[in-house]
């Protein structure tokens, strides 16, 4: 019996490990589940997987956690210090699926204990993307890739030799707005933003969709995980969202991953590696798809591509300082501070004034990470508060 803790268990990606590992319970033995301001289903999933121990992020909400689970075994804790020691209890494979770079340090945690981390938290490779490969490689841990696009190139290299690869694409849907004119964005509401046109997922990442911010955060993870250079990795539009990415060789061959919109198929790959096993997910019927459509992104309507490669470019902090001002600004839109567009100009400034201070030569710990993080969020306030 595996032992499986998820990170992140309220979430989409946390909801839908959940419902794959509910398909062969006497496979599995939970022993965490964390999340942050849905107790009821966080309390409702800890009792029905039978699981040691839940977490909430927040502290205020450890007593309504405690009466949730009431009448049940399960151990409840709150705060960052209880995600932390629940990510290191022993495990065999852990989700990390905690948005944003709160999911840092519990994945840290992870692989201090040489388990298998199944990574849908960008941020951290972002962020502290050699600190996390190389605490994996000293500690004989794993990392497998959960993000659809870092799946599909995972699978595309299964029996290659990576130095023979010179060429990556991801592929992205555009986002809610992929269609609009330009000049509509700045009056995009948050409702708006908040639809995806193909996955199912939360508000912050559609919206992220949407202003492909979300996918600038993975073309610095492909970098960071698979070692390739910037010059090598590229961006198609590809509405259907069915190519997930491919991966292209020296001999002009591209291997591409294709599959639903779905995000069971990259976890129950991680879940099931290095075997493949039935997936309750969608057969494509290619025939009746018919076409499959590309195009390059409008570097004006998506300019956070662009902050990708100056993110690259500049190295040490500089993930850790874009990926604060992206999630900052999207605070800031969601509340009602700055327009669509205004997210953009507000992460732009913050790279152009933080950057330089956290370029090569600023060690990556994190503490360091969590440093610029914080600098690069007050920056952001100041800002709106100016």
């Amino acid at each position: 019996m595996r032992r499986i803790s998820i990170l992140g268990a309220t979430g989409s990606i946390g909801q839908n490990t959940l419902d794959l590992i509910g398909r062969a319970r006497a496979d599995y033995h939970v022993v965490a589940l964390t999340g942050a301001g849905n107790i009821a289903q966080l309390a409702a999933d800890a009792i029905a997987f039978n699981a040691e121990i839940a977490v909430t992020a927040h502290p205020e909400r450890l007593n309504d956690l405690r009466d949730a689970l009431a009448g049940s075994s399960v151990e409840a804790a709150a705060g960052e210090a209880a995600l932390i020691e629940a990510a290191s209890r022993p495990a065999d494979w852990i989700m990390s699926a905690i948005v944003g770079v709160a999911g840092l340090a519990p994945g840290m945690a992870a692989l201090q204990n040489g388990s298998t981390l199944a990574l849908a938290n960008k941020e951290s490779l972002v962020t502290a993307g050699p600190l996390l490969l190389a605490t994996a490689k000293a500690r004989g841990a794993r990392i497998l890739p959960v993000d659809s696009e870092h799946s599909a190139v995972f699978q595309a290299l299964v029996g290659e030799d990576i130095a023979e690869a010179n060429r990556v694409i991801i592929t992205a849907s555009g986002g809610a707005f992929r269609d609009w004119p330009l000049a509509d964005l700045a009056h995009a509401t948050v409702e708006q933003a908040s639809s995806h046109p193909n996955w199912t997922m939360g508000q912050r990442i559609t919206i992220d969709s949407a202003s492909m911010f979300n996918k600038a955060l993975e073309v610095i993870e492909t970098k960071e995980f698979f070692g390739f250079s910037p010059d090598q990795i590229e961006v198609l539009v590809h509405p259907q969202s069915l190519v997930h990415a491919l991966v292209g060789f020296r001999d002009g061959a591209l291997m591409a991953h294709v599959g639903p919109p779905d995000m069971r198929h990259a976890i129950g790959y991680a879940l099931h590696w290095p075997i493949r096993r039935d997936l309750p997910v969608e057969r494509l019927d290619l025939a009746q798809i018919g076409t499959l459509e590309f195009s390059a992104p409008d570097v004006a309507r998506y300019p956070a591509l662009g902050m990708a490669r100056q993110v690259m470019d500049a190295g040490g902090l500089s993930g850790a300082v874009f990926n604060a001002a992206k999630e900052r600004a999207l605070d800031h839109f969601i509340a009602g501070h700055v327009d669509f567009v205004g997210m953009s100009q507000q992460v732009s400034r913050a790279l152009d004034v933080m950057g330089p201070q956290m370029a090569d030569g600023s060690d990556v710990t994190l503490e360091t990470v969590a440093r610029a993080d914080h600098l690069t969020r007050q920056h952001l306030d100041q800002q709106v508060a100016a």
